[in-house]
């Protein structure tokens, strides 16, 4: 009996030894063998997704933030320098920065030891003064060291104009056809009752020598161009040239005198304009006269109220977005390329779609599958990372000069030298787009083709319907959904392209919309105005970079929205197809 319980605990303690031994060896191997049961990958993976979605943010928020403050009235700050001079400006941005021994020789003492107690360094404000008619110059650099004194006068103006940019300083009087205002004298009440008319008198001149004087110009080369094509067809010495020269003549001389009386209308306007005019003096005290149309707003960023910069804050963006470029593209509005850019991303999505579903639906439907239909597909595929440029060039020599070329020649030869569609414009950059992004399509396409379950097809064709009836009816319903994600993707991409605009039909600033009032209204052969050329124009091309650069940020922020809009829109309509025909297929 005593053997037996011996035996019995010693099978125990045995059993409960190896069970400890294996426990040991399960953690130990365990630990080794981490990289088998996938964490370190999955760390990796879940790393690499945290650091991309960190800079998607972090960019995101740079041009939103950046853009976003652009047109917040910042205050106007009259710095006293050492050298007794006055500065006044905005201050954009500081720095620090390590001045070098050609500045520390020229400073004095205590501002040598302070340069010292930060290891040689010293910091510095860049301040928006602009005045660039007076000082040849926008912005100015101050050093902290050289800085006496800081203060925010109230009755510091901020004067944005149509030409040389914003005028800092004052107001010294209102001359207002003859009479002179100034002093206390000048509330203001009668300053912005006075800009109110002289704005007035500004619109009237515009729309005088735009509208009227060119809606005249238009009907006198309309008929310059029809007197030609008649020359062209019959021969000048036929009777039906004789007889429309006669009329032409007589509607031209009616014509000029109606152009006359519209310049004559505009000459006045100007002399009354002219009659109107405001002195202002910078901070030092230099005076400039201009007229006062010339002002766009008036404003005191030091005594202005919270909701009044808020007001200043809105009336700039709603500028910002209905308004013409001015000062070389950095002030002023974005409507011309805005425009632009919304019509060219709808035109190309209109001509790739049609296209790219096609192509598409022949390689997966009809085609025999072989040797040559993969060498197509390889085909598309590289299509899709050929240079944005190559296919610029492209699109000049074909569609412009090829195809325009010939346009003209056939439809326009009064207007000859001179072309209507064999150059850059508007047409033939959508085109160049789309012919850009249809390989996106045609891949998206096919797969969204492919996805479609083979099953329903055949229960189609056993049913009696023809190969097309099934592609109509079955097919491509349920394929929408994909085919949509291709276009979306196809319009993100084009959208933002600038390389082979610059080459068929984008320019810096266009004087005519590709949308008037004459027939036939839209105008697809005009060169037109782009949001992405608009930012490199103004960041890289404009004389002052730093006085472009708050433009660069709003207008790219312009710009992502408007994709961003383009591609909600696409989004929705895909998600109403596919609750349309996909719930409850499975």
């Amino acid at each position: 009996m005593y053997k037996s319980i011996t035996f019995a605990l010693t099978r125990t303690a045995t059993a409960a030894d190896q069970t400890a031994e294996a426990v040991k060896y399960i953690r130990r191997k365990g630990r080794s063998d981490l990289s088998a049961r996938g964490e370190p990958f999955l760390w990796g993976l879940g790393g690499a997704l945290a650091f991309g979605m960190l800079m998607i943010f972090g960019f995101l928020a740079l041009i939103v933030w950046n853009g976003l403050v652009t047109f917040y009235p910042k205050p106007v700050q009259v710095v006293t320098l050492s050298d007794g001079t006055l500065l006044a400006g905005e201050p954009s941005r500081s720095e620090v920065y390590k001045p070098g021994p050609q500045v520390l020789e020229h400073l004095d003492e205590p501002a040598r030891q302070a340069i010292a107690a930060e290891h040689g360094y010293a910091r510095r404000t860049l301040f928006r003064t602009g005045n660039f008619d007076l000082y040849n110059e926008d912005f100015r650099w101050a050093s902290d060291f050289s800085i006496v004194s800081v203060a925010e006068p109230a009755d510091v103006y901020f004067i944005e104009r149509i030409e040389w940019g914003p005028f800092v300083g004052f107001i010294r009087s209102l001359n207002l056809k003859g009479e002179t205002v100034s002093g206390a004298a000048l509330t203001r009440q009668i300053l912005e009752e006075a800009h109110r008319r002289a704005v007035q008198r500004r619109e009237l001149i515009r729309e005088i020598e735009r509208e009227e004087i060119g809606a005249v110009n238009h009907r006198l080369n309309s008929e310059r161009l029809k007197l030609k094509r008649i020359a062209l067809k019959q021969g000048e010495n036929s009777d039906t040239y004789r007889q429309a020269a006669a009329e032409s003549l007589a509607l031209q001389e009616t014509l000029q005198g109606r152009y006359h009386d519209l310049a004559r209308d505009a000459q006045a306007v100007k002399a009354e304009d002219a009659q109107y005019t405001v002195t202002l003096a910078e901070i030092g005290g230099r005076g400039k006269t201009i007229p006062l149309s010339q002002v766009v707003r008036f404003t005191l960023p030091n005594d202005m109220s919270f909701f009044e910069k808020i007001r200043l804050y809105l009336s700039r963006w709603l500028e910002f977005l209905t308004d013409e470029p001015r000062e070389a593209n950095a002030e002023g509005g974005v409507m011309p390329a805005l425009f632009g850019t919304f019509v060219m991303t709808v035109l190309m999505a209109l001509a790739v779609a049609p296209f790219g579903v096609m192509a598409a639906l022949y390689l997966r439907e009809y085609a025999k599958q072989g040797k040559l239909v993969s060498v197509v597909r390889i085909c598309v595929n590289n299509l899709a990372g050929v240079p944005s440029i190559v296919y610029g060039v492209f699109g000049l020599g074909f569609f412009a000069y090829i195809c325009g070329g010939t346009i003209d020649r056939l439809f326009f030869p009064e207007r000859l030298p001179n072309p209507v569609f064999g150059t850059g414009g508007l047409l033939w950059a959508s085109l160049t787009l789309a012919l850009l992004t249809v390989p996106v399509v045609i891949v998206a396409t096919e797969e969204a083709l492919a996805a479609v379950p083979q099953s329903m097809r055949e229960g189609s064709l056993a049913c009696g319907a023809s190969r097309w009836q099934t592609i109509k009816y079955i097919v491509l319903p349920r394929a929408l959904p994909g085919i949509m994600t291709g276009l979306i993707l196809a319009m993100a991409r084009g959208a933002g392209e600038v390389a082979p605009l610059m080459l068929v039909g984008v320019v810096k600033l266009a004087p005519e919309l590709p949308l008037d009032g004459f027939f036939p209204y839209i105008h697809l052969e005009r060169s037109f105005m782009h949001l992405g050329f608009h930012i490199f124009d103004v960041g890289f091309q404009s004389r002052n970079s730093e006085a472009g650069k708050p433009m660069v940020f709003v207008t790219t922020l312009l710009l992502i929205s408007l994709v961003a809009f383009l591609n909600a829109t696409a989004i929705v309509i895909r998600n109403r197809l596919k609750r349309r025909f996909l719930i409850g297929h499975f």
